[in-house]
């Protein structure tokens, strides 16, 4: 039956859309009255907990076939993709290295690209993993990247680029504008040491969401 789900922490709509048996998000995310949530929240898996998401019907779909032959259904899909990005303590990217992701027990021998790119595709309703290249481990949370115009997914983002603010949610001003000027400055930004609309836009495009 068709009704509104709230977002909670650590929900995308891949796992949403799972949850609720869709094959694919996008019967649910192209929906009219999620209109204003997809004028919010561009990235539908950047969502944030208390977004109301409306939840239709599933349609049945009929297709005419000959009963003297073979028929071929081909199911259309959208895959969830996990994209990383490594880089040294000196902005070069990690290339061509061995690494290992696991994802909900499920484990990939990878390889970074010659931009230091992990690219794989996981189950929709992945939330934990980690990926271990050399002595380093790296904890993945799916799902957990709070928007950029909240406060905590400034912080998220600022973190992953390596503008060290402290534990997402308890950082200190002070610190947080530190990071902010940092960022800005590299970035030929303004440097105000405020989140304004150029900087959130600049942090997602360099973040990659």
């Amino acid at each position: 039956m068709a009704g509104y789900h709230t977002v909670e922490q650590g929900e995308q709509l891949s796992d949403i859309a799972a949850h609720y048996g869709f094959w694919g998000y996008l019967s649910i995310w192209d929906h009219p009255k999620n209109a204003e949530l997809r004028q919010r929240r561009p990235n539908p898996h950047v969502l944030f907990p208390g977004d109301s998401l409306f939840i239709p019907d599933k349609e049945t779909k009929k297709e005419l076939a000959e009963t003297s032959c073979r028929n071929r259904f081909r199911l259309s899909r959208r895959r969830l993709l996990l994209r990383i990005v490594l880089k040294d303590s000196g902005e070069r990217p990690m290339a061509c290295m061995p690494c290992t992701l696991e994802i909900e027990g499920n484990i990939y021998r990878l390889t970074t690209s010659n931009e230091g790119l992990v690219e794989q595709e996981i189950p929709a309703n992945a939330r934990q993993g980690k990926l271990s290249i050399g002595d380093m481990e790296v904890p993945i949370r799916v799902g957990y990247m709070d928007p950029v115009e909240e406060v905590s997914g400034q912080q998220a983002r600022l973190n992953n680029l390596g503008y060290d603010v402290g534990e997402v949610g308890t950082a200190d001003e002070e610190r947080m504008r530190l990071a902010l000027e940092e960022f800005q400055f590299e970035q030929g930004l303004n440097v105000s040491g405020a989140c304004d609309a150029q900087t959130r836009a600049r942090l997602v495009e360099v973040h990659g969401c």
